[in-house]
């Protein structure tokens, strides 16, 4: 049998070229979301600025819990958010220490310059890397500063710096010999470092020479909330944002993985039963000259092996160049550090060729088993005419996937999660793709009947394409599956971020009570100004961050008490934002479900950079989307964020030229209406979600290649029909036509079977993410959705159908018939 498979194979090139495309595709997808997920999990992230120092000792940046399930306890973790820091008498402990020569302290903070984002440190930590001077010297007084060797700066040169105060304008004193590959570095001296870092009693990092002294400074932090980070750990220590990006790309793999998988399956098996349905004729005669059911199911196997493992293999080291692209477009997003690099290894090609080879055979055996099944003396009979009803067993099992895909919508209405919604929510399309493609028969049948009367309206085409779709509802139904996939799964991927977006914003602007919006990166000078004018009733601060209530993670917003009724209404249903003071926080109703809150009680949080902290429950609203899960006091937040510049300042009246004058001296302070800044929020989500759009595009892409490849297989094998056409006095134009109207059909079908299930999708996933089944569907972009599908569908059918116009129509038969 493997001998006939590959004779097979060579004689009928054309009828596998499909299956190896959709192959290869899918065992591309697969590697490259093998090679993400692998880099999240082993990834090394190279330490820079600590390159120099042989220990470094650093707080913990990992929140820990225990679980308790039967007799087992388990403890697990999760990156914190923010950067832990260590009480500053750990370094005179470490200075003690027999073995120690020396010990640096280290502080970290932003540090914003006209030319770009920078890491602030104490030039006294210098030697971490080690830094060396280039030129001038090291900076002595508050208004010095020493610059690396990108900054394009000379001793005596002015910058203005922005860090975590009000901007100030800084002499450059010295000028480094180095530069960090993917950090810029500025140097202050050591109390001005200390007082932009913001956190008098608490350093970022220790650096502790010589290496000898590691067993030393481990035994005396132990039971301390003080690590050890040694060789390749310091990294992680380093770029605590690398450690978030590996949490992100596991996800991402994951995620995009599984998808990819569903889809690649259900796009190859349609593919496979479309290439067996075009070899009816051939398997049935192999069933006439004795062969048997097995030996057909074995040499169809074996066949889709063979082209599963060089299409698999083609496609896995397509999947490494893959990978390599997303790399690159996730540090232009900066999703991901340039310092992690991609972890290329033999398991993710292995995974994408062993997805590939099982994908073909299964699919290709599960096509067959049909025609594999049939008596000889009926093979040839079943072979020249289709079956007027589908198999029971298959519309039986289409009305199975298509309950579970009622169910799960029936779930996903109660998923108020990104995290939970989100790949149920992809799930769902592929099943109601998969019911598609076993009720297909079906659907065409029902589709042919209500559009055959409009296609008669045409003397001749239309004649013959409702004739063609009426008697070979099999082929209609094999080019329907994936044209409904393509328009489902584009509109679902494309408009998820706009539903959650598009209630996040109006429920931000249903709340927005202030006219005025300060953005950017506020300083505090610039608030107490705004204050200070007349007709301004309330100032609100806003600084982003985020907590943990036991596992769970919310997103927080510190903001000003004061006033804070003034500038915003979140839609308080319990309690009052009045009582916002230390020591309490307001909660969303949807956290507070998560939380197990009530008003009044008392939780246990913990900040963004690791701090324990309680707070009673003074209010609960609705607005979650638009005001976040959390509000805590100002001060609370901002202690504990490694940026505490609020990102927002609401302005409840005064004068919007006023303000502008007042916060002139402050540069990169925006002032802004409300609707203008909720214009700009919008464009920010928009922003952040491009990263999901590119990743997820990819599933898109691979779908709109299968509508290509089974269009061009289903009319590419129509060689003889055309032919026979031809031969009976219908001309080139008439079949093109023909086809024409065909195609779209098949588009029209596939783009209402597609929206209805992306609707029905989109509803579901808004009724539990924002309350509401409200799908967004923004217009232009699902025109170009349904007008990109109705063009692939009609360029994948008219290029093979004038190829194959070209042939001689005797000659085409003859050939067809030998």
């Amino acid at each position: 049998m493997l001998s006939l498979a590959w004779s097979t194979l060579r004689a009928r090139k054309g009828a596998f070229a499909g299956a190896f495309v959709a192959l290869m595709c899918a065992s591309a997808l697969v590697t490259a979301c093998g090679v993400l997920l692998e880099t999240g999990l082993r990834g090394d992230i190279a330490a820079e600025r600590y390159a120099g120092a042989p220990i470094i000792v650093g707080a913990d940046q990992q929140v820990h819990w225990t679980e308790h399930k039967k007799d087992k306890v388990k403890t697990k973790s999760k990156p914190l958010t923010e950067r832990a820091w260590l009480p500053a008498d750990t370094v005179d402990r470490l200075q003690k220490l027999p073995g120690v020569e020396k010990v640096t302290p280290e502080v970290t903070f932003p540090a914003r310059t006209g030319r770009g984002t920078a890491q602030g440190h104490a030039w006294d930590s210098a030697a971490l890397t080690p830094f060396t001077l280039a030129a001038g010297r090291a900076p002595r007084t508050d208004g010095e500063v020493v610059v690396d060797a990108r900054a394009g700066l000379r001793p005596g040169a002015t910058v203005i710096v922005s860090a975590t105060a009000e901007a100030k304008t800084y002499t450059v004193v010295g000028v480094t010999a180095q530069a960090l590959p993917s950090q810029g570095s500025l140097f202050f001296s050591g109390a001005e470092a200390l007082r932009l870092a913001g956190r008098p009693g608490q350093v970022s990092a220790i650096g502790v020479f010589p290496a000898s002294a590691e067993k030393a400074v481990r035994d005396a932090l132990r039971g301390t909330p003080a690590k050890v980070y040694t060789g390749d750990a310091r990294g992680p220590l380093e770029f605590i944002d690398a450690s978030k990006a590996r949490v992100t790309l596991i996800s991402m793999g994951g995620a995009l993985g599984g998808t990819s998988l569903l889809v690649a399956i259900l796009v190859v098996v349609g593919t496979f039963a479309l290439s067996i349905e075009q070899r009816r004729r051939e398997l049935a005669l192999l069933r006439a000259v004795a062969a048997t059911p097995r030996q057909l199911r074995r040499m169809i196997g074996r066949e889709a092996l063979l082209v599963g493992l060089a299409a698999g293999l083609l496609g896995a080291v397509a999947g490494l160049a893959l990978a390599r692209a997303l790399r690159s477009l996730f540090l232009h997003y900066g999703v991901m550090p340039q310092n992690l690099g991609l972890v290329l290894s033999p398991f993710p090609m292995a995974a994408g060729l062993g997805a590939t080879l099982l994908a073909g055979w299964a699919a290709a055996r599960l096509s067959a088993r049909r025609t594999a099944r049939i008596r000889p003396a009926e093979a040839l009979a079943e072979a020249a005419m289709e079956r007027r009803r589908p198999p029971w067993a298959r519309t039986l099992i289409g009305l199975v996937v298509l309950a579970a895909h009622i169910t799960l919508l029936a779930v996903l209405q109660g998923l108020d999660t990104e995290a939970a919604a989100t790949p149920v929510t992809f799930l769902a399309v592929v099943l109601a793709a998969v019911a598609v493609a076993l009720l297909g028969p079906v659907i065409a049948r029902v589709a042919m009947t209500l559009l055959a009367v409009p296609l008669r309206l045409s003397r001749v085409s239309g004649h013959l394409a409702a004739a063609n779709t009426t008697a070979n509802t099999r082929r209609l139904a094999s080019v329907i599956t994936p044209l409904t996939l393509a328009v489902g799964m584009a509109c679902t991927i494309l408009f998820v971020p706009a539903t959650v977006g598009d209630a996040a914003t109006r429920q931000a602007r249903e709340g927005a009570k202030a006219e005025i919006v300060l953005a950017g990166r506020v300083p505090h000078t610039a608030t107490d100004a705004a204050r200070a004018l007349p007709g301004v009733r309330a100032v609100t601060e806003i600084v982003p961050s985020t907590i943990r209530v036991g596992r769970g993670k919310y997103a927080a917003q510190g903001v000003t008490p004061e006033g804070l009724g003034q500038t915003i209404d979140p839609g308080v249903r319990a309690g009052s934002l009045d009582r916002l003071a230390e020591g309490t926080m307001a909660v969303s109703a949807t956290a507070a479900g998560h939380m197990h809150a009530r008003l009044g009680d008392e939780m246990r949080l913990t900040l963004g950079d690791g701090t324990p902290a309680r707070a009673r429950v003074t209010a609960i609203y609705d607005r979650g989307l638009g005001f976040g899960d959390v509000l805590l006091p100002y001060g609370v937040v901002a202690a504990h964020v490694d940026d505490p510049l609020p990102r927002q300042v609401l302005v409840a009246g005064g004068s919007a030229d006023a303000l502008r004058e007042a916060v002139r001296a402050h540069p990169g302070v925006q002032v802004l209406t409300s609707e203008q800044a909720q214009t700009l929020r919008k464009a920010q989500q928009s922003q952040n979600t491009e990263v999901n759009l590119v990743v997820m595009g990819l599933i898109i892409a691979f779908t709109a290649i299968a509508i290509v490849n089974t269009l061009a297989m289903a009319t590419a094998e129509r060689n003889r029909e055309f032919a026979l056409l031809r031969l009976i006095g219908t001309t080139r134009r008439q079949i093109l036509r023909m086809l024409r109207l065909e195609t779209l059909v098949v588009a029209l079908v596939g783009i209402l079977l597609g929206t209805g299930i992306a609707l029905a999708t989109l509803a579901a996933y808004g009724a539990g993410m924002t309350g509401a089944a409200r799908p967004a569907f923004p217009p232009l972009i699902y025109l170009a959705v349904i007008a990109a599908g109705a063009l692939l569908a009609l360029v994948a059918t008219a290029v093979p159908a004038r190829l194959a116009l070209t042939a001689d129509p005797a000659e085409a038969i003859g050939s067809r018939e030998d």
